[in-house]
């Protein structure tokens, strides 16, 4: 018998010792949306700028969205509307700072057309002229769809070297399957050009994702179909003098055990290997899944990283890595409620350890979490949730929330 006591009083303290490190992440919401000025529905992440934040929402003011600035100040968050998006609605991509220190993103959407554009928002200069010193929206390019591209999703704009811009469409181009482009600058604007158009085919077809460059140049991303088995692919453009940019398929998805629909862009390691998530297929079919490439000679060799759960949809946003090689996500779907959640994928000895740093309940917390994570210098990682938060707001649905998991 004391000995039995024994056993369980040993076993208790290690449950209390270990709890703690178990459970060392704090979930906080610091930002419920409520629809109006403030807007509602965030489908992007935040960028992370000193002391702020700074995102997108898909609707709100106008009905055409907003971009917002959430400050820290002591143990407060001060929430700002930057600027409604209008003339453009629907912006699915975080806004990122330019090598001018200005805001860019793009939008779903347009007054003219249907086919979105790319904007700009340039702080005030001056005495504000009204009570809420909106940012100034300038339009860059309205998409035409044919043979221009049309419909930028979730694919967040990059720079070159030469301050050239790049970015993907799911839609338009030669073939209407979607398209890479580049924007010039040229005067005091910038000048579009379709650098390549899917054709829907074996080459792919409907970019959800946007690009990432390598150290020379050359443009990776991926297609959420087409390929060989009509599931989706990871692609290189490479640009040859005097004929221009040329697509190479680097993988395509068969749609079991390695997934499907890869919706998030590629991010790369300090190695050149790329990671990257498929949002449907893996082990249960539909919870998506982690993969890497890694090159080899003129060849890339595909890894599965980790297959998760669930019948409703995994990744939806691309990765984020952090110093140690750890790599960081959410889920749109799945998790301990369905409604989503936020993971670590630890780079051990003995591979990769997954756990969920926390499950949306779909209450205050949130619901339906598609962007990706960010993180700050100190290891707090932030990101929203599209649903959620004040469930007086989008029918009982919730109009989304901000979060942050302090390490």
């Amino acid at each position: 018998m004391k000995s039995k006591v024994l056993f369980y009083s040993i076993l208790l303290t290690l449950v209390a010792t270990f709890l703690p490190a178990m459970h060392a992440q704090t979930f906080n919401v610091i930002h419920t949306f409520t629809g109006g000025v403030g807007g509602a529905y965030p489908s992007a992440g935040v960028t992370i700028r000193g002391n702020a934040l700074y995102g997108p929402t898909g609707n709100g003011y106008q009905v055409g969205g907003t971009v917002y600035q959430l400050t820290h100040s002591g143990s407060n968050w001060l929430f700002s509307t930057l600027a409604p998006t209008y003339p453009y609605y629907g912006p699915m991509a975080r806004v990122v700072f330019g090598p001018d220190g200005h805001l860019y993103g793009t939008a779903l959407w347009s007054r003219w057309s249907n086919g979105g554009g790319v904007f700009k928002l340039t702080p005030q200069v001056g005495p504000c002229r009204d009570v809420a010193c909106y940012w100034t929206v300038t339009d860059l390019h309205e998409f035409h769809v044919y043979p221009d591209g049309y419909s930028p999703r979730f694919g967040e704009l990059i720079w070159d070297k030469q301050g050239n811009i790049y970015d993907t469409t799911y839609a338009g181009g030669t073939y209407s399957y979607g398209a890479v482009y580049e924007m010039t600058p040229s005067g005091n604007g910038y000048t579009e050009s379709v650098l390549y158009s899917f054709s829907g085919g074996a080459d792919g077809g409907g970019p959800l994702a946007g690009l990432v460059l390598d150290q020379q140049g050359n443009l990776f991303g991926t297609t959420e179909g087409g390929g060989a088995n009509g599931d989706g692919t990871i692609f290189e453009l490479t640009y040859v003098p005097g004929v221009g940019w040329t697509e190479k398929v680097l993988y395509s998805f068969h749609g079991l055990g390695d997934g499907y629909g890869p919706d998030g862009t590629l991010i790369f390691d300090a190695t050149g290997n790329l990671y990257g998530t498929t949002q449907y297929g893996g082990s249960s079919n539909y919870g998506g899944t982690v993969f890497e490439l890694s090159p080899s000679g003129n060849y890339w060799t595909f890894k599965l990283l980790y297959s998760f759960p669930g019948d409703c949809g995994g990744p939806a946003a691309s990765l984020t890595m952090d110093g140690a090689g750890n790599l960081y996500g959410s889920t749109s779907c799945s998790g301990m409620h369905s409604k989503g959640s936020v993971f670590k994928l630890s780079n051990t000895q003995n591979g990769w350890v997954y756990t969920s740093l926390h499950d949306f309940t779909g209450g205050s917390d949130g619901a339906v979490p598609i962007s990706n994570v960010s993180i700050d210098t100190d290891g707090t990682l932030y990101g929203t949730a599209n649903q959620g938060g004040n469930l007086n707001c989008n029918n009982g649905s919730g109009c989304g929330t901000v979060w942050m998991i302090k390490p």
